[in-house]
């Protein structure tokens, strides 16, 4: 069985938190918070948030659960985080209660029952206007990277409201359309306070605004971007490095390696002609030039043993060679024309 994998969650990203009611026979008021809370099992996490994100870390205890965590209020307008690869939004309807989830809804279909929603049935299409006590709740996740804490793992954000919920999802859509869901993308995250009136009267809610974080709106829209730049935007505004010029070759080293003065004169133009060319250089080649036409190894230094002494030997019956004239005498590295280097400024010739 293919099951998905999904990276460890390490902390919530919460839009809201609760306060102490002065009423001891009634539960926590809830409190809309402008800033991000966090939360984690982990304190070290927390702590680093907060110096990160400002605010204080402090112990707390989520609604229904005996088990303490650690939150922070952020003072941060917003949070800097990735999104990972593929559709990371889930939305559900769901209904909580003691005993856990009760309903977990997809707008048609109750999927904990397999039954038509509840909801829809009862109250028709404004279901989501009544009391969070009556019917379900729109949810709304995601999972984000905050690459300034520690640890690899995904810090799970929630939002529970209708509205909230569509305005979140036309924000993901925005980034899927450019990263094709194929790569990581660097997204600003803030709380937005808004307000809208329905049957004459004025609303107030949240919506957690996703935006893509890049230099330019260009290279939102152009398609995934590598680790690299998900991790470092700013690299994708600055201008590429020019490449060095060339290494130059090692002429003399190719010199060594001829075994005609003619080769070695071939190694002086290709230089010459790529701007190499040098006074020094061109002393350096007639020296091995001149100790190839002695039958000397420029590499060793040695006699190749390709050359005599010039003097004639007696053949087996102990006679000697009548001497042969030449028309034209060897020819001499030294005397042969070397092109001079070529100068500053005079440019070279293709």
């Amino acid at each position: 069985m293919n099951k998905k994998r999904e990276a460890a969650e390490l902390g919530r990203i919460r839009t809201g938190y609760s306060r102490p009611n002065p009423n001891p026979d009634k539960g926590p008021i809830p409190v809309k918070s402008k800033t991000f809370v966090l939360t984690s099992h982990s304190r070290e996490y927390i702590e680093q948030a907060a110096k990160l994100y400002g605010g204080r870390a402090e112990q707390w205890t989520p609604q229904r659960s005996s088990i303490a965590q650690w939150r922070v209020i952020t003072e941060a307008p917003e949070l800097k985080a990735i999104l990972p690869a593929g559709d990371p939004l889930h939305q559900y309807n769901e209904k909580w209660g003691g005993g856990g989830c009760e309903r977990r809804c997809d707008g048609i279909t109750e999927l904990l029952k397999g039954q038509p929603c509840v909801c829809l049935a009862k109250y028709g299409d404004t279901w989501y206007e009544r009391s969070p006590m009556q019917v379900c709740r729109p949810t709304s996740r995601i999972g984000v990277f905050l690459p300034d804490m520690p640890d690899l793992g995904v810090w799970r954000l929630e939002t529970k409201s209708h509205y909230a919920a569509d305005v979140l999802a036309g924000g993901l859509d925005t980034v899927l359309q450019a990263t094709e869901g194929k790569g990581l993308m660097p997204v600003r995250m803030w709380i937005e306070q808004r307000t809208r009136v329905v049957d004459g009267e004025t609303k107030q809610f949240q919506v957690v605004m996703v935006v893509p974080s890049l230099p330019k709106l260009r290279h939102a829209l152009s398609g995934p971007i590598s680790t690299a730049a998900a991790l470092d935007p700013s690299s994708l505004d600055r201008p590429a490095i020019e490449a060095g010029p060339a290494e130059r070759p090692d002429y003399l080293a190719e010199a060594r390696e001829c075994r005609t003065a003619d080769d070695v004169i071939a190694v002086w133009h290709r230089a010459n002609n790529a701007g190499h060319g040098s006074d020094d250089l061109l002393g350096d080649l007639k020296a091995i030039a001149a100790d190839i036409a002695k039958g000397i190894d420029p590499s060793t230094g040695e006699v190749t043993g390709d050359q005599d002494d010039g003097e004639p030997g007696p053949d087996a019956d102990g006679a000697y060679p009548a001497e042969v004239v030449d028309d034209e005498p060897p020819a001499d590295a030294s005397a042969v024309s070397w092109p001079q280097a070529a100068q500053p400024g005079q440019g070279v010739r293709k």
